[in-house]
């Protein structure tokens, strides 16, 4: 048996967090761990609180994990403080032991800050040079390397570069913040490879894609799949959702979901 261990917060609308990522798992049809780092009131509107747990709490959490032996990925989200962010990656295994897929939860989508900024300078000391793929949508990106976003493909993918560098083995900068009737996600490699997936771009929002996209492509390499196949099925994923919703919000009406 195979699992992800998830180690993020929760949301309490469900949208996105720890319940968006163990419903991602449970769609491919693999195990899920948890190490909660914090707790969030939201709805999709507004951060209304956040209660961020005790750091040795979250070690021994993913201690607890681990010590089953059938964590075969790790998947981050959020993790509020840099004194999380080095409890993580002091606690996680040798690098090349398990691979480990970095989703920088910087802010809530709606409003609200959920790592804070010595916690942004943690993650790129302590976990940047763990991650076997970052997967930073546009503003993150741009907020990680303390620069503007991108605004066309050139930059966005020096952008990904930039962040390879950093430590990460590779890059998946996803699309979904720019404009044109095309979703275009990159997954750019430390050994200057680039892949481009392409989705037609859904015309409603929808909370918890990255948390869905992240844990997909865990799901894919804790069974396995090489991370061009991993990246290119989550990205599928991502887009079936985003359709779905799409055809909700057209049959009872409103904007997003």
């Amino acid at each position: 048996m195979t699992a992800v261990l998830v180690i993020a917060g929760t949301d309490s609308s469900g949208g996105a967090g720890l319940v968006r990522d163990v419903r991602t798992l449970a769609h491919f049809g693999t195990a899920a761990l948890c190490a909660v780092t914090a707790v969030t009131a939201q709805s999709d509107a507004q951060l209304l609180a956040v209660e961020v747990l005790r750091p040795e709490l979250v070690r021994a959490q993913i201690a607890a994990a681990l010590v089953r032996g059938t964590v075969t990925a790790v998947k981050t989200g959020m993790l509020a403080t840099r004194a999380t962010v080095e409890v993580v990656a002091d606690t996680l295994p040798a690098r090349d032991s398990l691979p480990l897929v970095v989703d920088p939860v910087l802010a809530a989508s709606s409003g609200g800050e959920l790592l804070d900024v010595a916690g942004r300078q943690a993650l790129i000391e302590h976990l940047l040079p763990r991650a076997t793929l970052l997967t930073p949508n546009i503003p993150e990106a741009a907020a990680l390397l303390g620069s503007r976003p991108g605004s066309s493909e050139e930059e966005l993918l020096e952008q990904a570069r930039a962040l390879c560098a950093r430590g990460a083995r590779a890059v998946l900068l996803k699309g979904g913040h720019a404009q044109g009737t095309q979703a275009v996600d990159w997954l750019v490699s430390r050994d200057g490879g680039v892949q481009r997936f392409s989705a037609p771009r859904a015309a409603v929002r929808m909370r918890g894609t990255g948390c869905a996209l992240a844990s997909a492509v865990a799901a894919g390499l804790a069974t396995g799949l090489a991370l061009e196949p991993a990246c290119e099925r989550a990205k599928r994923h991502v887009t079936d959702l985003l359709q779905a919703c799409a055809t909700r919000v057209n049959q009872h009406g409103g904007h997003s979901l």
